[in-house]
């Protein structure tokens, strides 16, 4: 899922891999001690994205429900948002946090699993949600309002935690 018309630069996405690649050599170089915070570190990003991960808190009328989200906060981050992945976990999604809050619109170019996309107005509540997201469409998913952020989930996780407009969701 990406924000429409925006696209990441070929040397950007060569530059991620190099970065990915010299972190995997490092961390899997025998006989030498990672520092303790080094682990803390590493857990608290995506594998698949090296994005942070950070809790968020959506609260329906079913209860609370926790997530583990990745932020994407670059222009770059953005616009790849979770294109190409081919799964995601149940409890897991991916954060845009939008400042200053806007009107945004997404599109699922590139994107191969359904997704649900949660549009969060600057108070933190919900404005809409387009549920269960074509792959592949182009079809663009406004928000109702502007955003101050937007939340992808696995398609039709929305509705089974109850997620509607008004929820509260807190990152």
């Amino acid at each position: 899922m990406k924000l429409m018309n925006k696209m990441v630069a070929p040397r950007s996405l060569a530059a991620m891999m190099a970065l990915a690649i010299a972190g995997s050599m490092a961390a899997a170089t025998p006989g030498v001690a990672k520092p303790a915070h080094h682990a803390a570190r590493a857990a608290a990003v995506h594998p698949a994205s090296g994005l942070k991960v950070v809790p968020l808190t959506v609260t329906t009328a079913k209860g609370r429900h926790v997530f583990r989200v990745e932020v994407a906060v670059t222009e770059e981050e953005q616009a790849k948002g979770l294109m190409f992945r081919t799964a995601m976990g149940a409890d897991e999604g991916m954060i845009f946090p939008m400042n200053p809050p806007r009107g945004a619109a997404f599109w699922m170019k590139n994107t191969v699993i359904p997704l649900d996309i949660v549009f969060i107005g600057p108070d933190h509540r919900v404005l809409n949600v387009a549920a269960n997201a074509v792959p592949y469409d182009l079809t663009p998913l406004p928000s109702i309002g502007r955003a101050a952020g937007v939340l992808e989930l696995n398609g039709g996780r929305a509705a089974q935690i109850g997620l509607k407009a008004g929820d509260k969701v807190v990152w």
